[in-house]
């Protein structure tokens, strides 16, 4: 499919919004795999700002080593590279599509998803994607990031998925244990020094 076409596909799964579902920690979507996990990343105003700017720019993406194009939100806009931080990157929104990309030359992935919901609110803030046709996995995948009574801040990671075809079903165990080291990866992305502007 080329890129252009992306905007306007379909998200190859059904369930669109269950990973903000609170049933969602029961029973994921029938033959879905469910992933959950969270992690505290600091505490305080500064890093909750920090993270707050992260999670809805695509940061939680860009540190996890994952390259982020927009593809155009009008007809006659350029994609947009959103790989290096920028203070001036837009805020996602709904709708938004975009390539992940991971991998080095002949052996980089590309992953078309779309936001499916993005949540912004004074102690929650984050957002999902759906996968769309070309992405080895049928699913969703969402980041919030939390401010709790005692000011700690926290990020969670959900996810559906299966995979796409029977190729990269064959492929099952090693998607799974690379998706095990991506979410780990997650959960670090937020955590540690914050940069000096």
């Amino acid at each position: 499919m080329d890129a252009r076409t992306y905007p306007n596909a379909p998200v190859t799964y059904g369930a669109v919004g269950a990973t903000r579902g609170s049933t969602f920690t029961v029973l994921p979507p029938a033959g879905f795999r469910r992933v959950e996990r969270s992690a505290r990343i600091g505490h305080g105003d500064e890093r909750w700002a920090f993270a707050h700017h992260q999670i809805m720019t695509w940061g939680v993406k860009r540190r996890s080593g994952f390259g982020v194009t927009l593809l155009p939100r009008d007809a006659a806009g350029e994609l947009l590279d959103l790989s290096k931080d920028s203070a001036t990157h837009p805020k996602m929104r709904a709708g938004d599509t975009i390539i992940l990309s991971i991998g080095r030359g002949r052996l980089t992935a590309h992953e078309p998803v779309r936001v499916v919901y993005v949540v912004d609110e004074p102690t929650v803030a984050g957002f999902a994607y759906g996968t769309l046709e070309g992405h080895p996995l049928r699913g969703e995948e969402s980041f919030m990031i939390e401010r709790r009574d005692d000011n700690s801040v926290w990020i969670t990671v959900r996810s559906f998925s299966r995979p796409a075809s029977t190729k990269w079903m064959l492929l099952s165990p090693a998607l799974r244990v690379l998706q095990f080291v991506v979410v780990g990866r997650y959960l670090r992305a937020l955590a540690g020094a914050i940069p000096a502007d």
